[in-house]
């Protein structure tokens, strides 16, 4: 082999090296994303299921209220008795 050669064999050498470093580093960058969005995965399902059940809970307690809430009728003859309890402590 004469010089040139050997200089051409080691940029061509120098370069595969750097190659496959660059190529290990990216492969390591990938694992790490993987694994971060795995662990943001998991905790969004968490929070998705804390908000769920907390808006269940939520949604329970205004049915609940809803159905103890007076109708218009019933407010109306509410009405009707307390003014009659007034008008009789009045007249006591």
């Amino acid at each position: 082999m004469n010089d040139i050669q050997k200089m051409l064999r080691a940029i061509i050498n120098g370069q595969s090296a750097f190659r496959q470093e660059v190529l290990s580093r990216i492969n390591n960058l990938d694992l790490k994303i993987d694994k971060l969005g795995e662990r943001l995965e998991g905790k969004i399902d968490s929070i998705e299921a804390k908000l769920t059940k907390r808006l269940d809970i939520i949604g329970k307690q205004l049915a609940y209220l809803e159905d103890d809430a007076p109708t218009r009728e019933e407010f109306n003859n509410l009405e009707k008795r307390v003014g009659k309890i007034e008008s009789k402590t009045t007249q006591v």
